[in-house]
């Protein structure tokens, strides 16, 4: 399954407030151990191969659903960040853990993208980890609309047309991937390498 675009372009722009060295504490989805994700990322990972140099495949380890972000490291008070995780017990406590399916592909001008499904409970852990944020700080970066549950498998790294890994896509019927979240993770996470790659500093259970 894809979308209908014509370009890629470079997903490794430096972002506003970005730049190799810097860390930034956000909240993550991760997926140590869930070997049928890994069994559905590998396969994209092989289809994809023949465009290595297109696109950056991301590693079993690096893979992730981008959850919600604090700030950067020494722009954020290490004491708000665990006062932070401490709240998030407490309201990732009354979210109970679930399964998630995760794929088909979706080409984005920038990645590709494995939608998941049902996107409604990775929602309600977001919420609560915004509460948790509102807790200590107040205000909550990054808004609160706009959000759409992803796990990427690559992104692109270049600008370029899409047909090439459009038609790939096309050409696949790969079954969806089967997870269970029982827990979120605080990481610390930086882009030095052209890839997203992180400490962990937290992992809280859901209830």
């Amino acid at each position: 399954m894809t979308t209908q675009q014509e370009a890629m372009r470079n997903h490794w722009w430096w972002r506003p407030g970005w730049s190799v060295g810097r860390r930034f504490y956000t909240w993550h989805l991760t997926f140590e151990g869930q070997e049928d994700v890994h069994r559905l990322a590998t396969e994209y990972r092989t289809a994809l191969a023949p465009l290595r140099g297109i696109l950056t495949p991301i590693p079993d380890q690096w893979l992730h659903l981008t959850m919600q972000g604090i700030g950067f490291v020494g722009e954020t008070s290490e004491q708000d960040v665990q006062a932070i995780v401490d709240a998030a017990h407490t309201r990732l406590a009354a979210v109970p853990a679930f399964d998630l399916q995760i794929g088909p592909a979706v080409l984005d001008p920038e990645a590709v993208l494995l939608r998941v499904h049902p996107d409604s409970r990775v929602r309600a852990v977001r919420d609560a980890i915004r509460n948790a944020i509102g807790d200590v700080l107040g205000e909550v970066p990054e808004k609160a609309e706009g959000f759409t549950p992803h796990v990427s498998v690559a992104y692109s790294a270049g600008n370029g047309p899409a047909a090439p890994i459009a038609q790939i896509l096309a050409d696949l019927d790969l079954e969806p991937a089967q997870a269970h979240i029982s827990s979120a993770e605080l990481i610390v996470i930086h882009r030095d390498n052209n890839m997203y790659e992180w400490e962990p500093y937290a992992k809280v259970p859901l209830g």
